[in-house]
């Protein structure tokens, strides 16, 4: 099976129904997806993509929608892969993060996808990364993956994401013992969202005290927001374009 030249083209232009045409070929037609997959691939690379992960009730997609706002003041392009839980009936996602985030969706320089888990172990969908590949050959800079509400071994977005965002309610208490392994140890950034209610800063307190991914050379940025006021959502866009900034200087050290 050959990719239509022209389907090409438009995905590479960005246009939008183009676009969701080719996830929904991903997600139900494995065998395209491969031939799509193939003639993507010199065109990946160039996207900034950030994961976004953390417990449920953490308040991923209400921060999500706050951060896509802000970002798109700065002038970039975005995309957000939003994985939601499946629906026992019908295997789609059941949250509609598409609904919860109307206000960006009419926006040109924004494109909002919801995929269902479906059962997939990891915080992804089986597909999330060929979702992806089609977003950053589409030409956003930014994509941004919201996982379902992550347990401590849902860790599939390290491999994905070249800047991971963990978000954490305040009040963990005890339970940050539990954290030294697993999803926190993967974070470039910590973020402790809901922070107008009780417990936030010794939740920071702890936070700062975990260990960061490994080989990292300082401290991770450890973050309040409050995402349905916009506080703090500044610093993190922030905080994502240095954590970016700081690897894109790492990558032309090495080839200098």
């Amino acid at each position: 099976m050959a990719i239509d030249t022209e389907w090409l083209r438009r995905i590479l232009a960005g246009d939008r129904r183009t676009i969701a045409r080719a996830i929904t070929a991903v997600e139900n037609e494995p065998v395209r997806a491969q031939v799509l997959h193939q003639a993507l691939a010199p065109h990946l690379g160039r996207a900034h993509t950030v994961g976004i992960t953390g417990p449920a009730g953490a308040g991923k997609s209400t921060l999500v929608n706050a951060l896509v706002g802000d970002l798109l003041a700065r002038g970039h392009t975005i995309a957000v892969v939003a994985v939601d839980p499946s629906s026992p009936f019908t295997g789609g996602a059941v949250l509609g993060d598409r609904i919860r985030m109307a206000e960006h969706q009419a926006n040109d320089r924004v494109f909002i996808r919801s995929l269902a888990a479906r059962g997939h172990a990891g915080g992804l969908s089986r597909t999330t990364t060929q979702v992806v590949d089609v977003l950053g050959a589409a030409g956003f800079d930014l994509i941004l993956i919201e996982t379902v509400g992550a347990g401590q071994s849902d860790v599939a977005i390290a491999k994905l994401a070249r800047t991971r965002v963990v978000i954490y309610p305040p009040g963990l208490g005890d339970e940050i013992q539990a954290l030294k392994a697993g999803v926190l140890e993967i974070a470039d950034i910590l973020v402790v969202n809901k922070a107008d209610l009780p417990g936030a800063d010794r939740t920071v307190r702890d936070l700062l005290g975990m260990p960061g991914p490994r080989g990292a050379q300082k401290t991770r940025p450890v973050l309040k927001t409050v995402a349905t006021t916009g506080d703090g959502v500044r610093k993190l866009a922030d905080a994502i374009e240095q954590h970016n900034a700081g690897l894109a200087a790492v990558n032309d050290q090495a080839l200098a």
